[in-house]
């Protein structure tokens, strides 16, 4: 009897691990988050354009966004199909090397912040901020505050369908871009 429970057991753990091990992300999954470095190994495979969120935990409006703008099934299709998704914390305490530099964890006052968060968002340090990247880590767009669906959506297709390469982004907004 406890052999066959044993059996049972190792069996179950086996199947679970297994079918977990083979579980491929899709859209229902949601956005497909990653670390810095793992968007700077896969573009270096794979060139793709970097969409960087850039938060903290206390961060009310960023809690927002991820429950109500990164929830959207049409984000998350277009995001997962189009950029690396990138969540950086601004207050994260582990070093980040990029380009032969070493970015770390700055004290100041209460919380500090990241140097790469610091250097992507040209030092104006608010949150939420999204910061678009073309595939060769040139900023194509510097986003702050909360944006609902509609219009991170906007900024989205500005970038991936390389609009700003023609146009402002204000001009894509308004129509003269497409």
């Amino acid at each position: 009897m406890k052999m066959k429970l044993m059996l049972g057991f190792f069996a179950m753990a086996t199947l679970s691990l297994f079918s977990f091990k083979n579980h491929q992300p899709n859209d229902e999954d949601g956005i497909q988050w990653m670390t810095w470095e793992e968007a700077v190994m896969l573009n270096a495979e794979s060139p793709k354009k970097i969409f960087v969120d850039v938060y903290t935990d206390w961060c009310g409006w960023c809690k927002r966004m991820d429950k109500n703008t990164f929830s959207d099934p049409e984000i998350i299709k277009y995001m997962n199909e189009n950029f690396y998704a990138v969540k950086l914390n601004a207050e994260q305490k582990e070093d980040i090397v990029f380009n032969g530099n070493t970015f770390k964890f700055v004290e100041n006052g209460k919380n500090g912040f990241h140097e790469l968060a610091y250097s992507l968002l040209d030092g104006s340090l608010g949150f939420p901020t999204m910061v678009i990247l073309d595939e060769n880590f040139s900023r194509i767009l510097l986003s702050p505050g909360y944006k609902e669906a509609h219009d991170l959506m906007t900024e989205l297709q500005f970038s991936a369908g390389e609009y700003y390469k023609k146009t402002s982004f204000d001009e894509f907004q308004m129509g003269g871009g497409e």
